[in-house]
């Protein structure tokens, strides 16, 4: 159990959130021993204060969902984060540059990542795979990795598909084994969190992370 508990970053970013809740997702981390929470960058400053010394990373995101704002303003996102205790940044990638081929896509990545890892925080870069072919997802990632991201993450969950298997298994065969792959989207049990483990997922994005860990307490 708690093998899988430490691969899950326990997610909260939909829009009617209050603090009471990011409250219950800290407590929710700490009691079943998750690797981190993800939070909508407005609670990052609240998540830190209740993680406090607990060994939980705090991730938010940048360029949420859409990916497409200028890289002056994912840079001020990431900043902003990162002042108020972010230790780890997922950005959307610029989905509609990359579609054109435009040389700006892997500089605008280069930037963010920079950033971060002078605040010795990690960047992940979350391609969102429902958009893309399997080409371009090999390209996409390729691309990130080679702009100096720590992971490549699947799915913001806000489009029409999440993490599947077979583009785990893609992304695992094409990045180096220092470059972490991060599945979210639409993982809801144990069944699809430990077929994406196997398949090469480093960290699962999920806000059904209790739910999950229940099953190993009580299966069916």
């Amino acid at each position: 159990m708690q093998h899988i508990a430490r691969c899950i970053e326990h997610t909260l970013l939909r829009p009617t959130l209050s603090d009471k809740d990011i409250d219950q997702l800290v407590s929710e981390a700490k009691t079943h021993g998750f690797c981190g929470v993800c939070v909508p960058p407005f609670w990052v400053k609240r998540a830190q204060r209740e993680i406090g010394s607990a060994d939980i990373q705090l991730v938010t995101v940048v360029g949420f969902p859409l990916g497409y704002q200028m890289t002056e303003t994912k840079l001020e996102e990431a900043r902003l984060a990162l002042r108020d205790g972010a230790t780890e940044i997922d950005m959307v990638m610029n989905i509609s540059a990359f579609k054109m081929n435009h040389p700006w896509f892997k500089i605008d990545l280069a930037k963010v990542t920079k950033l971060a890892h002078e605040q010795e925080a990690i960047l992940k870069v979350i391609i969102e795979t429902a958009y893309l072919t399997d080409e371009e997802i090999v390209k996409a990632a390729t691309i990130a990795k080679d702009a100096g991201a720590d992971y490549v993450k699947t799915s913001t969950g806000f489009a029409g598909a999440g993490a599947k298997v077979e583009h785990i298994k893609l992304l695992r065969e094409i990045l180096p084994s220092h470059v972490g792959i991060k599945a979210s989207g639409g993982i809801k049990t144990l069944a699809q969190t430990l077929d994406l483990i196997n398949a090469g997922a480093d960290r699962i994005g999920t806000s059904s992370g209790v739910a999950i860990v229940s099953e190993l307490s009580n299966p069916s």
